[in-house]
């Protein structure tokens, strides 16, 4: 049988059965020896970590900036991680260098720092909180809408943009770092996103996984080619406002009109692919209900219900319906979720509590050898606490100095408080998320958002409201995303240490990499614009929550306020029917926070997402077992191989290289 022992350094050996078998819930184990946490972090690494982390932020910045909606990456970074790390020993073993194996815990470490890097680019507020501070998104707000003033602006910048990046992004890591011991050994929170990744990384580092490797590497390097050349290729097309095939019109001119059409996007139809089912049906029973039937029908109320003279960009117009009842759907969607996950929080802490002679795991005798195996390696190179609260104090104490001299109407006391109440508040939030899977933050963000916007006043209401949330959102879901990485090195026999380093190395990263990656954008092309590519939906939708919150319903148009109230009681009896109908209905509840997506940015994405929808569908239904193995690696290359393309063509861009054809589509009359 096999057995552990603890050797002069505190390294644990591993010792194989005779069948070569490791008790390590029947995994075949490759390596004899667990390295230690400071050599688990490698220059190779770090290298691999700061490529993929730059191309995932390119990736997720182009889908904050045009639908607002980025599907989970993080197998998807694991897999990338192991093709660059691969890829990289190959390439030395063919040129006669030989290099230190490739363990799973550095495949661990790699993933935890890009995945921190890029999270930067998707929670840091460029495509909502901090990019509804420009000067754009005030215009379309309605600049003689009451509360919002000319001095609750505030204009991208590389600077400040980092420094606030850095200020209010490393508290997080600290929030809850003295409970991880008690969340994922104690409690057995089951995290499945981190389950699923370190599910992924163990089995790459067997000779079964192996094999499977080297077809999802395949795989991916397929279709990432052919992504990447047919976005080269569509590149030549699009010489002007709406040409190329972007802007195919897929059925017909008048759909087109209405946003219904394909646009060839390998990017959404990768993210379809990741997405389930549910998400890519809802969102387009989202598009339907909006661009097929409800703005046609306003639209043709001009002069009724709104001015004729307005423009449908206005806030008083068209615009401000699709603003609002988007907001309804999220509000009632986030509101239900989170009252959901604060009763399941409560009532298994309860009984936790509550439970005869609890046993710690680590105490079970009867425990397998595995999880003890686990267990030791987690707990033996502890944090100590003192070191998390002293670093929690000193990063706090830089933000309440620093914050509200980047932002004066976002007063020093209300950061004091956020950061009082931020650590229960990232507790209930990755308690939730240990449990559900879903990461609340927003709405712990959207909360302090219409609480500091009211409290401030119509002076200061919207940029307090604005930084606020984005603080108290910093907070609560970087210290959630440690969670599941913690749980990921767990399962992988990765150091606390070794991980929570380098979850702090891709914050570093990523607080650089995201706001050049973000100006990237926002100089090669027009964001902000509602009738372009990248409308960043979201901005809009939380500058007008905070003007909601300093000047209450006074904000809306006509007859919104009724629609709102309805989508809003829709948004929670879906939730509610979903969780208490019998699953068999359930399961086709569609989901609110979906749908309101292309209320606002348009459905031509929600059919990309429904085609990789249809093609994973397909492929399960012809050839299962392989449609399992490689549809993660498939909708991997279809993403990055676009997402690829995306900086030389922001570099042609800026250098005014334009391309050569216009391919556009007439009526015939």
């Amino acid at each position: 049988m096999g057995s552990t022992n603890n050797d002069e350094n505190g390294e644990i050996e591993t010792f194989e059965r005779e069948d070569g078998v490791e008790e390590n819930g029947g995994e075949p184990e490759d390596l004899n020896r667990i390295i230690p946490w400071t050599r688990q972090i490698t220059i190779r690494g770090l290298v691999a970590s700061i490529v993929i982390g730059t191309i995932y932020s390119v990736i997720v910045m182009k889908l904050n900036l045009t639908t607002g909606l980025v599907p989970n990456l993080n197998v998807s970074a694991a897999l990338l991680a192991f093709v660059f790390i691969r890829t990289w020993t190959k390439l030395l073993q063919k040129a006669g260098i030989v290099s230190t194996p490739f363990t799973r815990q550095e495949n661990t470490i790699i993933q935890t720092c890009a995945v921190a890097c890029y999270s930067i680019a998707v929670g840091g507020g460029f495509g909502s909180y901090l990019l509804g501070l420009n000067r754009k998104t005030y215009e379309q707000a309605g600049v003689d809408t009451e509360g919002n003033t000319p001095r609750s602006t505030k204009e991208p910048q590389i600077g400040w943009m980092t420094g606030f990046l850095f200020v209010s992004s490393f508290v997080g890591l600290l929030a809850l770092v003295p409970l991880r011991k008690i969340m994922i050994i104690d409690y057995k929170l089951s995290y499945p996103s981190g389950t699923a990744t370190a599910v992924l990384i163990n089995g790459f580092h067997t000779p079964k996984g192996d094999k499977m490797a080297k077809k999802q590497v395949h795989g991916f390097m397929k279709f990432f080619s052919m992504s990447f050349l047919w976005s080269f290729f569509q590149w030549f097309y699009s010489g002007g406002d709406q040409c190329g095939f972007a802007q195919f019109p897929t059925f017909g001119l008048a759909a087109w009109k209405n946003s219904f059409y394909f646009d060839f996007s390998m990017t959404y139809i990768g993210a379809g692919m990741i997405c389930s089912h549910l998400v890519n049906l809802s969102l387009l029973l989202g598009a339907v209900l909006s661009w097929g039937i409800m703005w046609p029908l306003i639209r043709g109320l001009k002069g009724e219900w709104f001015p004729a003279t307005l423009s449908e960009s206005s806030m008083k117009s068209l615009n401000g319906y699709k603003v609002f009842i988007s907001i309804a759907l999220i509000l009632g969607d986030g509101l239900y979720n989170f009252l959901k996950i604060l009763y399941f929080t409560g009532s298994s802490i309860h009984t936790k509590m509550n439970k005869k002679n609890p046993k710690t795991v680590s105490n079970n005798q009867n425990q397998a050898l595995d999880d003890l195996r686990r267990n030791e390696v987690f707990i033996r190179d502890s944090i100590p606490i003192w070191v998390a609260c002293l670093g929690y104090t000193l990063f706090s104490i830089i933000s309440i100095i620093i914050i509200p001299l980047m932002f004066p109407q976002l007063k020093w006391y209300y950061v004091v408080v956020a950061y009082i109440i931020a650590p229960s508040l990232s507790f209930c939030n990755a308690y939730g998320a240990g449990l559900t899977d879903m990461n609340m933050a927003y709405n712990y963000g959207k909360v302090a958002l219409f609480v500091l916007a009211a409290v401030a006043g119509k002076n200061d209401g919207v940029v307090a409201g604005l930084v606020g949330c984005g603080l108290i959102k910093s907070i609560v879901s970087i210290s959630s995303d440690l969670m599941h990485d913690l749980k990921t090195g767990h399962l992988t026999l990765t150091s606390p240490r070794s991980m929570l380093l380098s979850q702090a190395i891709g914050t570093a990263i990523g607080c650089v990499v995201a706001p050049l990656t973000f100006f990237l954008f926002y100089k090669a092309f027009n964001v902000g614009d509602p009738d372009g590519e990248y409308k960043a939906p979201f901005a809009i939708i939380y500058r007008n929550m905070a003007i909601l919150g300093v000047q209450g319903f006074s904000a809306l148009p006509q007859h919104c306020l009724q629609l709102c109230y309805g989508f809003f009681a829709f948004a929670v009896a879906a939730n509610l029917l979903r969780d208490l109908a019998p699953k068999k209905i359930g399961k086709w509840v569609p989901l609110p926070m979906a749908m309101a997506v292309p209320f606002l940015v348009g459905a031509y994405f929600a059919i990309d997402m429904c085609v990789g929808s249809l093609a994973v569908f397909v492929w399960h239904k012809l050839k299962n077992n392989e449609a399992g193995l490689m549809v993660p690696a498939v909708a991997s290359g279809l993403i990055c191989g676009d997402g690829l393309w995306i900086l030389p063509s922001s570099i042609l861009a800026l250098a005014k290289i334009r391309p050569p054809i216009c391919m556009n589509f007439l009526t015939t009359k």
